[in-house]
């Protein structure tokens, strides 16, 4: 159940983030209630994540890095963000990270 948990956070966090640029500075009322919703959420599943007996920095690694990807890509479709050689090469870095951390840490609860 720990990475249905962590998959709702992450969904959560991508959504709240996402929503954070529309808000235009918590000055837009509807995607301010999109940020507030999304990172209640977010946390919500992370703090459920966390109850089993799993490592925080491994679930903290996993949350930010995927959530880091995944915005990234919103950026670039929905908001014509470009992305340049270095931060392709840091995302893919960090996506790198996180499948190390999967396939191959002991600390991860498989």
């Amino acid at each position: 159940m720990q990475w249905l948990f962590l998959f709702l956070a992450i969904i959560g966090e991508v959504i709240g983030t996402s929503a954070l640029k529309a808000s235009d500075g918590f000055t837009k009322i509807v995607p301010s209630i999109i940020v507030v919703a999304g990172y209640a959420v977010a946390f919500f599943f992370l703090s459920l994540t966390l109850k089993d007996n799993i490592n925080i920095g491994v679930v903290y690694a996993i949350w930010s890095g995927v959530g880091v990807s995944l915005i990234s890509v919103i950026g670039y479709l929905y908001y014509k963000q470009s992305l340049d050689i270095p931060a392709l090469l840091g995302i893919a870095l960090i996506i790198i990270g996180v499948m190390i951390i999967n396939l191959y840490s002991k600390s991860v609860m498989h």
